[in-house]
């Protein structure tokens, strides 16, 4: 299959340069694996990637008021506007090997890992649970029926202009919740997005792609920064957080 007739692409956020370095290899991985494969980054640091011709590069600053994890969205926004279907992949993955790239996905989302969202966060994070439920509460839905998706490879592909309104649903969840200051699980909230869509979490052709990656996951890893790296983060932290306020006044309904 040649680079004009694919109707995929991947995706992958790349804040920060430890973040780019990791895209960077991962832009490589797919040249080998999947040649003619486009991988859309968004990123703060377009220069690294002058390099890698398979990737697509848009400038990018973080718009999540503490975390980066809802700006996943902007970047899968912008490949479902080119491509039938977003191979959305964290940047700390590496590609070992390749498989034939014409799998048929299933409109909607795809991934390997859900489970009711009640039962896992009550085991991991109970104390997001009231907020959830507000957040189901408003949005007309029965927390019991709404699965929590692992979000770290996850398969969006287009369903007759469905996925804008899940994006949509996407960027008012997390926002909800960040300000009730749950900066991170945008598992939970693809979950409720994809709930209220109606969407079944498919897992038809994820295991294939999940064999072929290794997830690194050094989110974790601490880091020690300067003075003056710090300052800039909490001025970051403050003037996203009162955006996002003005955001939820003008979204009062929600």
């Amino acid at each position: 299959m040649n680079k004009q007739q694919k109707d995929f692409c991947f995706c992958t956020l790349a804040l920060g340069k430890k973040y780019c370095l990791l895209a960077k290899q991962l832009a490589e991985d797919l040249a080998i694996y999947f040649p003619g494969a486009c991988l859309i980054i968004y990123t703060d640091y377009p220069q690294y990637f002058t390099e890698n011709p398979n990737t697509l590069i848009f400038k990018h600053q973080q718009q999540g008021i503490l975390n980066c994890y809802h700006d996943k969205r902007f970047v899968i926004a912008e490949a479902l506007s080119r491509f039938k279907t977003a191979i959305c992949i964290d940047a700390d993955t590496r590609i070992l090997n390749g498989i034939q790239d014409n799998i048929e996905w299933i409109p909607g989302i795809t991934v390997g890992h859900h489970e009711n969202l009640i039962a896992h966060v009550s085991k991991y994070n109970p104390e997001r649970l009231e907020p959830i439920k507000i957040v189901a509460s408003k949005l007309n839905l029965n927390l019991d029926e709404v699965e929590y998706v692992g979000e770290s490879l996850c398969i969006l592909t287009r369903d007759e202009g469905k996925e804008l309104e899940f994006i949509k649903l996407w960027g008012n969840i997390g926002r909800y919740l960040e300000l009730k200051g749950i900066h991170s699980g945008e598992g939970n909230t693809m979950g409720l997005a994809a709930a209220k869509l109606g969407w079944k979490i498919n897992s038809y052709g994820w295991e294939e792609m999940k064999q072929l990656t290794q997830h690194l996951d050094i989110s974790h890893t601490n880091i020690k920064e300067n003075f003056w790296h710090q300052l800039r983060l909490k001025f970051g932290y403050h003037y996203r957080l009162n955006r996002a306020r003005l955001m939820d006044l003008n979204d009062f309904k929600f």
